[in-house]
């Protein structure tokens, strides 16, 4: 008999439901995006918790009415109760809770950083034991994917996170947020060459990122530069870009190098940049090592990869109580 799971996803700014089968994978995924953070270049905390408050309920109903499924009837719920803001985690966990107690239906809190890893089960199933590079606007971490429940921190940033560098430089040049996707447009017009930014951590040995230094340099040579026309623009985000991309290339080939896996998955927002997939696809063939990563959609924040964590763990016997709390920091641990 199939099972269905419904997934919510509340971490930051966008607000995510979804139905996940375990014959069929994906049925129903939501995501509603939160433009009114735009005109602040940033993420606001108290207008996304607000924002998921009045969003969260209409978009379940769709994706009940569109799945054609009662919340009786399914077989779980899983919800993202950290790392992220506080509110935002909030609002999804006590909605969770809620709609578990009405329907009687298991609940499961789901890690944040799992789900992003299990994007890439949604439409097939991982090839393990494997690496997973996670980068994000609040993450950048290497683990080691043993099996499903079973994970081991190999390296992480020690201050700023990719995508949170990407976001800042964004800023700096006066791109849209967020500044990722910013970046990358703008960097097609751009020499890679053009400027000399610093590859932080760089022959240390360590599989730990660093990203502070390179948003520094380009605060220190945007403001060297005075007037900052396209070209220059172009040049400063095509040549961060590429220093933020070698980083994260080299380290994860340094820590395929002593791993004995099947398989490397990115995973995460930054992992829809087109030349870090370009330039990790170049470096993991020659080693003969596949990799993968999910549709764009799966990349951002979203349910479905909640729903199909929550799959996984309720499947496995674990599931939460209703004084499940949410978490604003915490690292990924294994659970099976």
């Amino acid at each position: 008999m199939e099972r269905l799971y419904l997934g919510i996803e509340t971490s930051c700014d966008d607000t995510s439901c979804a139905i996940y089968s375990d014959e069929r994978g994906v049925v129903v995924h939501r995501t509603a995006a939160q433009l009114e953070h735009l005109r602040y270049g940033g993420v606001v905390p108290e207008i996304a918790s607000r924002s998921h408050m009045r969003t969260l309920m209409p978009l379940y109903e769709t994706v009940m009415a569109e799945a054609r499924v009662a919340l009786a009837s399914l077989a779980g719920i899983g919800v993202t109760n950290g790392p992220g803001l506080t509110g935002s985690l909030l609002v999804g966990l006590s909605f969770a809770k809620a709609l578990s107690y009405a329907g009687g239906v298991p609940l499961v809190g789901i890690h944040h950083i799992e789900g992003h890893i299990l994007a890439n089960a949604l439409e097939g199933p991982l090839d393990l034991p494997a690496l997973a590079l996670v980068v994000s606007g609040g993450h950048t971490q290497l683990m080691h994917v043993e099996a499903i429940g079973r994970y081991r921190i190999v390296g992480a940033t020690r201050d700023d996170a990719a995508g949170e560098a990407f976001d800042k430089i964004g800023k700096l040049l006066g791109l849209p947020f967020p500044g990722g996707p910013a970046i990358e447009r703008a960097a097609r017009e751009g020499s890679r060459d053009a400027f000399d930014f610093p590859r932080s951590l760089r022959g240390t040995g360590t599989y730990d990122f660093s990203f502070s230094g390179l948003k520094t340099a380009v605060r220190l040579r945007v403001e060297s530069l005075g007037a900052l026309t396209p070209s220059l623009a172009s040049g400063v985000a095509a040549s961060a870009q590429e220093a933020i991309v070698d980083m994260l290339v080299e380290k994860s080939v340094l820590a395929l190098s002593e791993a004995r896996v099947r398989h490397f998955y990115l995973a995460g927002g930054v992992a829809a940049n087109g030349r870090l997939r370009e330039r990790m696809s170049e470096a993991l063939e020659a080693r003969h090592v596949p990799v993968s990563w999910p549709r764009p959609e799966y990349c951002t924040d979203n349910a479905a990869m909640i729903a199909c964590a929550a799959r996984h763990h309720i499947s496995a016997g674990r599931t939460d109580g209703l004084s499940l709390n949410t978490f604003p920091r915490g690292a990924l641990s294994s659970w099976a």
